[in-house]
């Protein structure tokens, strides 16, 4: 198996050790029947018996998980384990000349478990591609909110932020409740769970309004640059996001409806 994209340092040396575990896994077993040549495949799967196991003699061999290339398998890789439990879908296409020979699915696992080397190395070569493929998450996950990112905790009447500041952070109230003033004036409250300060991080001005804890508050600080990675890889923050801008957009229209009924009467 090698993963498709950036390697870790030690991915070359564990991938030649796990490529020639599969051949002494199965030394001193027959193979079950002739070897099964296919000129190209798109889905190798729906092509193979279930009750065997196959070693790759020659070729290449692409696996597609959820329709994304993650990885392919070579000469001396195993295919055919991925059976008896609930999986991603995983759809496995060469595009050139492939060799695969057969073994008898059951009689390799007798022939593994009669042995306490073969077992242990079954279970590296198992291990080991669990690792690769966990370093493979590690790399392709988008990066999260972390721990690391900061929490911050202010006592009632304590700003949160002020108007007029630069807008470094963006700001989720984790317990309690502040409310929004600019120039003085309350404009708005912010609830628990609620997103704020993102405003000035999207526009690159300075806050326009100063926010003060009416209660004690536990306050998740994020960085604006980890924010907007955050607003392009989830898209469930932007949706939270918009859904809370929207409802101080109306409470603002609603207000300055109030302020102008008034001036109609007159």
């Amino acid at each position: 198996m090698y993963l498709l994209g950036e390697q870790p340092a030690y991915a070359d040396q564990l991938i030649n050790r796990l490529q020639s575990i599969p051949a002494k896994l199965l030394d001193g077993l027959a193979p079950c029947g002739e070897v099964l040549q296919f000129e190209g495949v798109d889905d190798l799967g729906k092509l193979l018996p279930g009750n065997q196991l196959f070693i790759i003699e020659n070729g290449l061999l692409h696996a597609l998980v959820d329709e994304r290339p993650l990885f392919y398998l070579q000469e001396g890789d195993l295919v055919g384990l991925r059976q008896g439990i609930d999986l991603p879908s995983c759809r496995y296409s060469s595009e050139e000349p492939l060799s695969l020979l057969p073994y008898s699915r059951s009689d390799v696992f007798k022939h593994i478990y009669a042995n306490e080397q073969r077992q242990e190395l079954f279970i590296q070569y198992l291990v080991g591609h669990t690792a690769l493929l966990s370093d493979a998450l590690a790399r392709l996950k988008q990066p999260e909110i972390r721990p690391s990112t900061g929490f911050q905790h202010f006592a009632a009447g304590e700003e949160l932020i002020h108007q007029g500041d630069a807008a470094d952070h963006v700001f989720i109230i984790i317990e309690g409740h502040a409310e929004a003033y600019v120039n003085g004036h309350k404009v708005g409250d912010v609830q628990k769970d609620e997103i704020f300060g993102a405003m000035a991080v999207f526009t690159r001005e300075k806050r326009s309004a100063t926010v003060l804890a009416s209660e004690p508050c536990t306050v998740m600080v994020i960085p604006k640059e980890q924010f907007l990675s955050l607003m392009q890889s989830n898209p469930r923050i932007a949706h939270s996001l918009i859904e809370s801008m929207a409802r101080r957009i109306d409470l603002l229209n609603k207000e300055v409806t109030q302020l102008r009924l008034p001036d109609a009467d007159e």
